[in-house]
């Protein structure tokens, strides 16, 4: 398996940690936004800097101003702007519009070197996102309101933070991927101080719902960006934005699960549709593709 391979499975196994985010986040109580961010981010980043210095590795947190600026206003910036987006404009159109991100990241990564963008990746990313737009809407037709314009630019943005974070952190290539650690942090910081000037405080209600804060800052808002920085940077970063639209399915999946949600025909009619476009966006990639590759090379 070539390193490329293995980092674009590592990156993809953000995408099923993320699909838990509904299922922990419904079980965490009432915990305003900020607040679970900060709690969230305070703990992986906490944790991962503990592990960092146990292991003699904590310089790698010393990283250039500018890195830091990418990580932390990706990180901590589309979260406030999702937040932003879902207080000041309908939830399932502010969804929606924040699911052009995946969209984003594959026509972002024309712009890097020595990647290409093919028409096949185009086909694979629409298919993904008419899949994640039927789920999110339930099949019903969409009506923007002029009177939210507010939370649909800052849905929009928040699709652009991260698309742009996620693309510009394949140019620090070189930059390891603990010192998300540090970016964690930073992020739980502006997270408690916006807390504090737009929340009320209100924490955990029982065990459990501190158990689910305890697995969302372990997983979805923990180890998930660590895996995800090492994917973008160094695995195809076309196959996993187009696979990203897996997400909202997965999500819709495990809250049936768990109780939280139902099945219907739309999350499999697009459950189909996401499929189809990771396979599409991968086509180069398959194994009969790359036997077809290598013949006409030999010849």
């Amino acid at each position: 398996m070539s390193n490329r391979t293995r980092a674009t499975l590592i990156g993809l196994t953000a995408i099923l940690m993320w699909s838990m985010l509904g299922v922990f986040t419904g079980g965490s109580g009432a915990v305003p936004p900020f607040l679970l961010n900060a709690l969230c981010f305070g703990l992986s980043g906490s944790i991962a800097t503990i592990w960092l210095i146990a292991r003699g590795r904590a310089g790698v947190l010393r990283q250039p101003p500018r890195v830091w600026a990418v990580g932390t206003l990706g990180l901590f910036g589309y979260h406030a702007l999702y937040f932003t987006a879902l207080r000041t404009a309908p939830l399932v159109e502010a969804g929606l519009i924040n699911y052009l991100w995946p969209l984003l990241i594959v026509l972002f990564s024309g712009l890097l070197p020595g990647e290409r963008l093919r028409f096949h990746h185009f086909v694979g990313v629409v298919l993904g996102f008419s899949g994640a737009a039927l789920l999110v809407t339930s099949g019903r037709s969409l009506s923007l309101d002029s009177g939210y314009a507010l939370g649909y630019l800052a849905a929009f943005l928040a699709a652009v933070v991260w698309a742009a974070y996620s693309v510009i952190s394949r140019r620090f290539a070189g930059v390891p991927s603990e010192a998300v650690a540090g970016f964690c942090l930073a992020t739980a910081l502006l997270s408690l101080v916006c807390h504090l000037a737009f929340e009320q405080t209100v924490l955990p209600a029982s065990a459990f719902e501190w158990l689910m804060v305890l697995l969302l800052g372990a997983f979805p808002v923990g180890l998930a960006f660590f895996v995800w920085d090492h994917g973008v940077k160094h695995g195809d970063i076309q196959l996993i934005g187009t696979a990203a639209y897996a997400t909202p399915v997965l999500s819709t999946l495990l809250l049936t699960l768990t109780g939280y949600g139902t099945l219907d025909w739309t999350a499999a009619l697009a459950c189909a549709l996401v499929t189809l476009g990771a396979i599409v966006a991968a086509w180069d990639a398959l194994p009969f593709r790359r036997k077809a590759v290598a013949r006409r090379t030999v010849t």
